[in-house]
């Protein structure tokens, strides 16, 4: 009997550990943060509610940004090359693909020629497009394929950063050196507008109702606000610094502006289109990423190697996340069950 009721107490010591086993390595249930690294040449995955790491995948040199499929199975992280914007180094011709469910490198898709690739982005027609730097245009890509089916010139250098409207008619660049924001028909795959902006801009970002663009002017602490329905500049919103990335909120009511140059986050009330909250963020902070259902951001502290954390329920800084310099790109993938 004794030997019979120990042998039950081990199974269930054994099931129980399994059970605690599979629990721990189970995704969150909110989804993973999935976060390109620069300097080191890899993809994380962390889990941003418990604030851990839990997988790291090489990529190629240098990856800055990555953008999820829709179902959250593969990453896309365009290779850029060892330099920053107009600087002399190698140029990229590739973009990695990662499987994020098993965790590792599933394809390069080449590109042709060296491009320099930079900012990716799903339309709802399930293209990637992609920024192709030295091209001065967007690469039309079928991921299902993994072949490039068009080019999109944007007739201006440095097509860094790319936005699409929601409804997958527009796309939109922000060229660097020429201080312009250029406008594309996805559907005829041409360039509709250039319109300048500013001697040098940096990134863009879109509303959600797809009405107005932001982009940032790096000689003044200005954001220009432009009209999609006349491609035009409407007005400027004025900052205490300049801004070197944006991103608004699912409700259209904010927009969240980081200045790399003071380490701070400011957020813009879009209805009245003044600054509102002004928070401190890691050094080097590049990129901001608003976690579906709009209460959380994070912000990619690429020189300190922290995400940080807004609570904007609260409008306060939460603990960060603390990984590796070097962290860029943000992108976020629902959980797979």
């Amino acid at each position: 009997m004794i030997a019979r009721l120990l042998l039950l107490l081990v199974a269930m010591m054994l099931v129980t550990s399994a059970v605690l086993r599979n629990a721990k390595s189970a995704p969150p249930a909110g989804g993973l943060l999935v976060v390109a690294n620069q300097k080191e040449h890899t993809l994380l995955v962390v889990d941003p509610d418990n604030r851990r790491e839990l997988a790291k995948i090489a990529v190629g040199v240098n990856g800055h940004e990555v953008i999820v499929s829709k179902d959250s199975r593969f990453a896309y992280v365009p290779i850029y090359g060892n330099s920053g914007v107009g600087k002399p180094g190698t140029d990229g011709s590739t973009i990695d693909v990662i499987d994020l469910q098993e965790r590792k490198l599933a394809a390069t898709i080449d590109l042709g020629k060296p491009l320099r690739p930079h900012r990716a982005e799903f339309g709802p027609d399930g293209l990637l497009y992609v920024t192709a730097e030295l091209a001065d245009a967007v690469d039309v890509i079928d991921p299902s394929t993994r072949k490039v089916l068009a080019e999109i010139p944007t007739g201006e250098p440095q097509s860094h950063m790319l936005v699409l409207s929601r409804d997958g008619r527009r796309g939109y660049t922000a060229n660097v050196s020429a201080g312009s924001v250029s406008v594309l028909d996805l559907a005829k795959r041409n360039l509709v507008t250039a319109i300048p902006v500013a001697k040098s801009v940096q990134r863009i970002s879109i509303s959600p109702d797809g009405l107005r663009v932001f982009t940032h002017d790096q000689d003044a602490p200005r954001i220009a606000v432009i009209d999609t329905a006349t491609n035009k500049i409407t007005n400027w919103i004025e900052l205490p610094n300049v801004a070197y990335a944006s991103a608004p909120t699912p409700d259209g009511r904010w927009l969240l502006a980081v200045s790399m140059v003071a380490n701070r986050l400011f957020a813009v009330d879009l209805q009245t289109q003044k600054v509102a909250q002004s928070l401190e963020v890691p050094s080097g902070s590049s990129e901001i990423l608003v976690r579906p259902g709009g209460e959380i951001a994070y912000i990619s502290g690429t020189g300190a190697g922290k995400i940080a954390v807004l609570d904007m329920r609260s409008w306060k800084m939460q603990q960060s996340i603390d990984l590796t310099p070097g962290v860029d790109g943000l992108a976020w993938a629902t959980v797979q069950r």
